[in-house]
């Protein structure tokens, strides 16, 4: 069996005021994973212990088969990264960036750089200074992108893209997938992105991985039920019920664990299933967070 890219065994790191804790995680070649969390969640910190910018506290973090942060410098060498507290020089042209990163790395594909330029509409004569933010963030994912490396972690790579420019990245992201040797870890606020691209999505809030599977699971097995109740009957315990909504006679139920068996449930209890419907990948993220923070404080 094949080592995972990505491998997170029981990490924790404790700030003053947020802890990462007992984080578990693994990214195998080929995946595309998507971390998604609110503000403060966590998901930079994760980044940044995967590029050994910051030491665990405890655990063990692995990258491309080498420990981190001790072997950072072996794993470095087939990662791109890109993050949106990144900086570039602005007096500096494009093109220079490009000669930097082209003499460093020895994987650089001149013809995979050309094709980026004119897909990103960028021009190596410009200077940083004078790009605009979106153009910014596209110049350094051009750079991460262009020696086509085993591993992308991408920080918030569609922060203060507009919605063309979005879209340009997110095929270029779905191209790197194609080669099975490969994988991407990102996050995003953009949940849209996320659901079109991934093939893991892992839920992270204030520290700890809320869950983490499959999108097809996701996806699947998570619906808004709406029930008609005859007078005098209560709302069936659901399987896999987060939420339950009740104005008189209807109600609404939401699950994480349907089934055909749900229907049948809803009969045998003489209630009527009026309509199901399949949830976005932002109200499942919202519905899981809450749910949990609900779990927690009981």
């Amino acid at each position: 069996m094949n080592e995972p890219l990505i491998q997170l065994a029981g990490v924790c790191k404790a700030y003053r005021f947020f802890s990462l804790t007992d984080v578990h995680l693994r990214l195998e070649a080929g995946q595309v994973m998507g971390l998604v969390g609110p503000n403060g969640a966590g998901k930079t910190t994760m980044i940044r212990l995967l590029m050994g910018m910051v030491r665990q506290d405890r655990g063990e973090v692995r990258v491309l088969g080498h420990p981190i942060p001790e072997g950072q410098a072996l794993a470095k060498q087939d990662i791109g990264f890109a993050s949106e507290e990144m900086r570039l020089y602005g007096q500096a042209t494009l093109g220079w960036h490009m000669r930097l990163v082209r003499d460093m790395r020895a994987s650089w594909d001149e013809g995979y750089a050309a094709h980026l330029l004119c897909h990103f509409n960028l021009h190596p004569d410009q200077r940083v200074r004078e790009l605009s933010h979106g153009e910014r963030v596209k110049a350094m994912l051009l750079l991460a992108l262009a020696p086509r490396p085993r591993l992308l972690l991408l920080d918030e790579p569609t922060t203060g893209l507009d919605p063309v420019a979005r879209h340009e990245l997110l095929v270029e992201l779905m191209d790197v997938v194609r080669d099975d040797r490969r994988a991407i870890l990102f996050s995003s606020h953009h949940t849209q992105d996320v659901e079109q691209i991934s093939d893991v999505i892992t839920f992270l809030d204030r520290g700890r991985i809320v869950e983490s599977r499959d999108k097809e699971s996701f996806v699947d097995r998570w619906r808004r039920v709406f029930l008609d109740l005859p007078a005098g009957t209560a709302v069936p315990a659901l399987p896999g019920a987060v939420s339950v909504t009740t104005t008189g006679r209807a109600a609404v139920v939401t699950t994480r664990e349907y089934s055909p068996a749900v229907e049948e449930m809803c009969a045998r209890a003489r209630v009527t299933v009026r309509d199901v419907q399949r949830l976005t990948l932002e109200e499942i993220f919202v519905a899981t967070v809450t749910s949990q923070r609900e779990e927690q404080q009981r």
